[in-house]
């Protein structure tokens, strides 16, 4: 009995790491009921969403079906989602488009905020595929769920190819006033090779945006890299500017920085910027009742 159970240990210990080491490798495949997933999306955003909106669902999930299938998992273009494109209608919301880089979670907290911003994952087609994995199994019809390349694995990646086409087209939508959300706490905040850089920057429309208003946040406790005078930001306005785009920069923007005091209160700088309100407060009410 003592030498039969650290074997049996050690199966039942092998059993468990295959296990776990076959549901990782299914995790990174497609993302298991996407067809589920997006249709039922389509159908709340429709209803919920967006009433007013005319969209056959179904259709559009065979026109992403034909774009993906028909294709090995490196080799979809941007060409290969045109069709489901097309039959997607484009909304555009001036004055409230709201682009970001390297700053998801506040971009978030933000949205919810300022519940006018209009975001790439608020479009129809943000809202379907967001945080969704897919590619087309090679050797047989259908999706691939065991495994997908990185998106640093081809050129043409499946879901790389779909948010490029959505990227552009949601830059070319742009209008009135726009809100571009950067991180200065990071080096290169505005970096030329992510979506932000090297797609909707260059789909931007001069003659439809009247301001690009740049809104840079770093954390509370810093380390405080960039800012509207210094680092790779100083190369986007040089960019905006030799555009002909009207812009404006800010790096303690007092909406931003509440919301990251909502999240971490016990911060010095959010005591001190409680305070300062609450005198700031206390001295409008003196001069109401003054008068």
């Amino acid at each position: 009995m003592t030498t039969w159970k650290p074997v049996q240990n050690l199966t039942i210990w092998l059993m468990m790491l295959l296990l776990c080491s076959n549901q990782l490798r299914a995790q990174l495949g497609t993302t298991p009921n996407i067809r589920h997933i997006v249709v039922g999306r389509c159908y709340s955003y429709i209803t919920l969403v967006s009433p007013s909106l005319r969209f056959d669902c179904e259709e559009m999930w065979r026109r992403f079906e034909e774009a993906v299938l028909r294709q090995s998992s490196c080799n979809v273009t941007v060409e290969n989602y045109q069709q489901m494109f097309y039959s997607i209608p484009q909304t555009r919301p001036c004055d409230r488009f709201l682009f970001w880089s390297k700053t998801r979670s506040l971009m978030q907290s933000y949205k919810a905020a300022v519940r006018d911003s209009w975001t790439l994952e608020d479009t129809l087609v943000g809202f379907l595929f967001n945080d969704l994995i897919w590619c087309g199994a090679e050797e047989q019809a259908g999706f691939d769920f065991s495994s997908c390349p990185a998106w640093s694995a081809c050129r043409n990646h499946a879901v790389y190819s779909l948010w490029l086409q959505a990227s552009q087209s949601f830059a070319e939508m742009a209008c009135g006033n726009i809100t571009v959300l950067l991180n200065g706490s990071i080096a290169n905040a505005f970096d030329r090779k992510s979506m932000l850089g090297s797609v909707e920057l260059d789909h931007l429309n001069p003659q439809r945006v009247n301001y690009v208003n740049i809104k840079v946040v770093a954390d509370l406790q810093g380390p405080f890299i960039e800012s509207c005078s210094q680092g790779s930001i100083v190369d986007l306005i040089h960019i905006l500017q030799s555009r002909g785009f009207r812009w404006t920069c800010s790096d303690n923007d007092q909406t931003l920085m509440i919301l990251q005091c909502l999240r971490d209160p016990k911060q010095s700088v959010c005591q001190t910027y409680a305070n300062s309100l609450s005198h700031r407060q206390s001295h409008i009410q003196l001069n109401h009742t003054q008068v």
